[in-house]
């Protein structure tokens, strides 16, 4: 079965960094696009960024130059480097794979405060 392990969330001050990873098992890894999504409290689930299964990148405009998401497939993981973060980042990190239908993971903590 599909699953998602989301890590590598925690506290950061502004203009800080983080890597959060998504260790991904159940399916045939590099054949998906992968996404990651934030929810920040009290705000609807949104797509933060994506990588298709060739590669290719593509990323919010709130997020664009600041973050970078990348895949392993040697490791079945996709990373989201998060630099120059701002507070308004907070939120609740979900990784995402639609085969069929959505599968999502537990979700990773990031807080950004000074």
């Amino acid at each position: 079965q599909v699953q998602l392990v989301e890590s590598g969330g925690g506290l950061a001050q502004p203009g800080g960094s983080l890597r959060l990873s998504c260790a991904a098992s159940g399916f045939t890894f590099s054949n998906y696009g992968m996404t990651w999504y934030r929810q920040a409290p009290g705000k609807q689930r949104e797509l933060v960024a994506r990588i298709e299964n060739t590669g290719t990148p593509n990323y919010s405009n709130s997020v664009k130059g600041r973050f970078t998401i990348s895949r392993d497939n040697a490791k079945n993981t996709v990373y989201l480097q998060m630099n120059s973060l701002k507070l308004e980042d907070t939120a609740v990190y979900y990784c995402n794979l639609w085969q069929y239908r959505d599968y999502w993971g537990q979700g990773t903590q990031v807080t950004v405060s000074s």
